[in-house]
């Protein structure tokens, strides 16, 4: 490999550099901010409680902590897809027969719309998504 046996030896015995001392240390800082986080937060977070701390970080050296640790943050569920028809439910009359054009003499005898654009709070939400 055309490296001297000293410079071999040297490498090999030598004590651990700055930088891999204080990503150990910082990896244990960071297990322990995401243990006391319950395996929520991800390396933002993280990053943040660590700068609170008084621990002087980058966000991309906590993510790359983090993933050489195996931890990661949480995700949010995706919402719960509710336009999908149930086969088995009884299917219900059409009692406008589909005929949505107005009918000019009878007023107020058929409204349609599409609200799905509306932001409406989730259950046990008490603020809107």
């Amino acid at each position: 490999m055309k490296v001297s046996r000293s410079a071999y030896d040297a490498r090999r015995t030598a004590a651990p550099g700055s930088r891999k001392v204080r990503d150990a240390e910082l990896s244990a800082r960071i297990t322990e901010v995401h243990a006391r986080s319950r395996g929520l937060y991800g390396a933002p977070r993280v990053h943040a409680a660590l700068l609170r701390e008084g621990h002087a970080c980058g966000r991309r050296r906590v993510a790359r902590l983090m993933q050489a640790a195996g931890l990661a943050g949480r995700h949010r569920r995706r919402g719960q897809r509710t336009t999908i028809p149930d086969p088995d439910a009884q299917t219900r009359p059409d009692l406008v027969r589909r005929d949505f054009q107005p009918d000019p003499t009878a007023i107020d005898t058929r409204w349609c719309g599409d609200i799905t654009y509306v932001p409406t709070a989730r259950a046990g939400s008490t603020s809107p998504p």
